[in-house]
């Protein structure tokens, strides 16, 4: 009959029972581990299944589908490919640290191809697993009913060894995941026996006996602080590397670089693959190709061998770190260690699970110790009642002739002679062929062995050291039989891995241009030259320039330096890559600088170790000289490079240049001074220099000239009047560094002269005040003497832009290094200040 009841009951609240139950059930009987034995429900159900029916390592190998059957329809009804696939996944060798299962046939391989279906596979019990099950019939474990009540399933398994830390675990439940690594079989064993021992271990003596993971495909772990942490609290973190070598064939053009061990877990085919996009997109210099040479034979399965082909002369260690950081080479794994201990999910560190495990052993050997005392008691007694009845053999005989049925002559044996009932059926029991061979000595034999065996049994059971002891001695068997040496190799911290940003570009030759009003590019020599290969056909915005023009490479690195002491490092392969005609981009767009920002020296450096040094010049005098090593970096962001001393003081040039030759310097109101670069020692990249001239008062530096020592050049200054004067740098009187300098251009008593720029070359170009660009020719200035006047060449000049000319062929074999590859102009305003006489390191 239907109940007509209904219960009222919030939505809410029915739904956060059912998920609770399914989220129970999940963690509890699926997802997550048993601390004890290490293994979730659908594998322990296996494990069980294949030990009740035989199917051990000393047997033939069984077909897959046949345990699969048993298992689903007997204990799992989940569906068969759940259950196969924990059956592969504890047969490849791997996963596990020692696999519990044989594989006969395909069971999948590294290169994540999938396993034959099970009715062409074949299995069995591996001998390590038959030691999980060991003594289970001996009353051991609990056992509990299976899903139909039709058979008793364990609740756990004795396993005689710690699974759940050999083996780890993996498993994702409802709020809850699990990821143990494996670890050896012997080190665990040997921290387990130490802790039997010693209860208060510490940690770090445990560590002492387990180092760490020891994954089946071996590898290189770093991270000890990580390990540690996790075997305190249960959660960490380490990385995992390929372990590699390099191999140098003789008479070879190239290099290999062989990867032997691959990271846990890591598909190789995938790592393979990785590896091979980079090199075919040329990503890594260096790098030529990559082959998967790992054998397929049977015995050659746990040889890994990836052999990436590079360029002799290739930095093998900068390749490795690019792959560390950009494939699967290395990884990072992390603890978390949830299982299901007395019931409920906890997170455990190594004591917390060696503890567990501990516990369950006494359990299992105090159990198994009572069973087996209890049988032998019952066959004490037995053979005790046997050696009685011995003595008196003909009279039971006719006592049990004269008894109507045997349970009438049980009876007449207990009540006449005293025997027991368990006596009086073993009695009964004899055959009568066997009584010509009941052997009183035999049996005597037997019952003093008993008695020492039920007495070392008692003592077990009496005493916790015994039981200690018995534990240890089974491990050590275990641990003598299954040990293997360690895979993993276990090297302290993580290693912080800095990349050569220059091995991930493809090196080619380019040419960089800089304009007057900040705007960059990087070009093909093709495509410079199809357009005529001068600076008049490169493409520029209307009244823009051409400041910087630099053979160079994608490969090498541009330093721009800023009038407030800040730098920026890039690498020229960052460039946009432009034609000729092209404007390019702005260099807001490729360096991050900041609006009040200006550049004032812009380099490529091939090389930082190179001897040359960075000289800033600022507007108060002072000259600073650093070496350009210093300057190397990774970072993209903005950089000290040099310091001011005072706020209102800033940089007006910066050159890269050896520690030969000399400066010339002028400033507004018409000083000059010449001195050596050895006059400059050389400071931090963080300091504020020297004073390169003094100053009067009121007057502030406004050019500078890197010169030879002996130079016969002649360099013209220029005056925002419009006034250019020209003087032989020879006729300027050498002095030291500090010193006031002297005249370059004879003052006028009224509208004195104001410096604007000193030049090397014959043509500038000038900004007016109206302006418009007008080109000026220093040569139609007549040479005179260093404090003589000028000549007026154009009025009204605002800023002054020293046009790039490119030398002839001729030019360039007879340029001094650096001078032809940069011929430099310079500008002041826009996004430059006036920095005459820039050098290219």
């Amino acid at each position: 009959m239907l109940s007509n009841q209904i219960i009222e009951q919030s939505f809410a609240e029915i739904m956060g029972k059912r998920f609770g139950d399914y989220a129970n059930l999940v963690i509890l009987s699926r997802a997550i581990p048993d601390a004890r034995d290490g293994l979730k429900p659908v594998q322990r159900r296996i494990l069980y299944a294949m030990y009740q029916e035989g199917n051990t390592f000393d047997k033939p190998y069984r077909k897959s589908a046949k345990t699969v059957g048993y298992v689903m329809g007997t204990y799992h009804p989940h569906g068969d490919s759940a259950i196969y696939e924990t059956m592969v996944r504890m047969a490849q060798w791997w996963k596990m640290r020692q696999v519990l299962i044989q594989g006969h046939g395909n069971f999948g391989s590294l290169d994540a191809d999938p396993p034959a279906a099970m009715r062409y596979t074949e299995s069995r019990l591996s001998a390590l697993a038959s030691e999980m099950l060991r003594d289970i019939e001996k009353d051991t474990v609990t056992f509990i009913p299976n899903y139909d009540n039709s058979a008793q399933q364990p609740a756990v398994l004795p396993a005689r060894f710690p699974n759940l830390l050999v083996n780890g675990a993996s498993g994702i439940a409802v709020g809850f995941a699990t990821d143990i690594p494996t670890h050896n079989l012997g080190e665990v064993i040997d921290a387990a026996i130490a802790q039997m021992k010693n209860p208060n271990i510490s940690l770090d003596e445990l560590m002492q006996h387990v180092k760490g993971p020891d994954f089946p495909t071996g590898g290189i772990v770093q991270g000890i602080s990580g390990i540690r942490k996790a075997f305190e609290t249960g959660r960490g973190q380490f990385i995992i590397r390929g372990k590699t070598h390099v191999e140098e064939p003789k008479g070879s053009k190239i290099k290999k670089i062989v990867i032997s061990e691959i990271p846990y877990e890591v598909i190789k085919s995938k790592l393979v693959a990785q590896i091979d996009e980079l090199v075919m997109e040329r990503k890594i210099e260096g790098a030529l190709a990559v082959r998967d040479e790992t054998g397929r034979k049977e015995a050659e399965l746990k040889q890994v061998r990836i052999v990436i082909d590079i360029r002799k002369e290739a930095d093998e260690q900068g390749i490795l770190h690019y792959l560390y950081k950009n494939t699967d080479l290395q990884i990072y794994y992390n603890y978390n260690m949830n299982v299901i201990y007395e019931g409920t999910i906890r997170q455990m560190g190594l004591k917390g699970l060696l503890g567990a495990y501990i516990d369950h052993q006494k359990e299992v050997v105090t159990r198994r110790s009572q069973y087996d005392l209890d049988k032998k008691t019952n066959r004490e007694h037995i053979v005790q009642g046997l050696i009685q009845a011995k003595s008196i053999l003909r009279q039971i005989v006719d006592t049990i002739m004269d008894s109507e049925d045997r349970a009438d002559a049980k009876r007449n044996i207990m009540e006449k002679y005293g025997f027991t009932d368990i006596q009086a059926d073993a009695i009964l029991s004899i055959q009568l062929a066997s009584l010509t061979r009941l052997d009183i000595v035999k049996l005597e034999k037997e019952l003093a062995t008993l008695g020492k065996e039920i007495k070392e049994l008692e003592s077990i059971l009496a005493s916790e050291k015994k039981l200690i002891q018995v534990i240890t001695a089974e491990l050590n068997e275990c641990k003598k039989r299954f040990s293997e040496e360690r895979r993993t190799v276990i090297q302290g911290e993580i290693e912080e891995i800095k990349i050569d940003i220059a091995m991930q570009i493809n090196a080619e030759d380019c040419i960089v241009t800089l304009t007057n009003e900040g705007y960059i590019k990087r070009t093909s020599p093709r495509s410079f030259k199809s357009m005529g290969g001068t600076i008049e056909t490169c493409g520029v915005k209307e009244g823009d320039r051409v400041r910087h023009f630099v053979e160079t490479n994608t490969s090498h690195t541009a330093l721009f330096f800023t009038q407030d002491g800040k730098y920026f490092a890039t690498l020229v392969n960052s460039f946009p890559d432009d034609k000729w005609k092209d404007i390019g981009s702005a260099l807001v767009n490729v360096i991050p600088l900041e609006k009040q920002q200006r550049i004032v020296g812009f380099t490529v450096v091939e090389n930082f170790k190179q001897p040359l040094f960075v000289y800033h010049v600022s507007q108060s005098g002072l000259i600073k000289k650093t070496a350009l090593a210093e300057y190397e970096t990774n970072r993209s962001n903005a950089l000290v490079a040099a310091k001011l001393k005072s706020a209102d003081d800033e940089f007006i040039a910066v050159f890269v240049r050896d520690d030969q030759g000399g400066f010339l310097g002028a400033t507004r109101d018409g000083m000059g001074i010449r001195f050596l670069t050895s006059e400059v020692g050389a400071t931090g990249r963080a300091s504020s220099g020297v004073k390169a001239i003094t100053l009067a008062k009121e007057d502030e530096l406004v050019s500078v000239l890197p010169i030879e020592s002996d130079d016969s050049r002649i360099f013209s200054l220029i005056t925002t009047d419009g006034v250019v004067k020209r003087t032989k740098i020879a006729d300027i009187p050498l002095q030291g560094r500090a010193g006031k300098g002297v005249q370059l251009i004879r003052k006028r008593k009224t509208s004195p002269h104001q410096l604007l720029a000193l030049n090397v070359d014959d043509t500038m170009y000038a900004l007016t005040a109206t302006n418009e660009w007008q080109i000026v020719q220093t040569d139609q200035v007549n040479v005179n003497e260093q404090g003589g006047i000028g000549r007026n060449l154009i009025e009204g000049v605002e800023t002054i832009v020293f046009e790039t000319v490119l030398p002839s062929d001729d030019a360039k074999e007879n340029a001094p290094a650096g001078e032809a590859a940069d011929k430099r102009t310079e500008a002041q305003g826009s996004l430059f200040d006036n920095e005459p006489g820039d050098k290219k390191g």
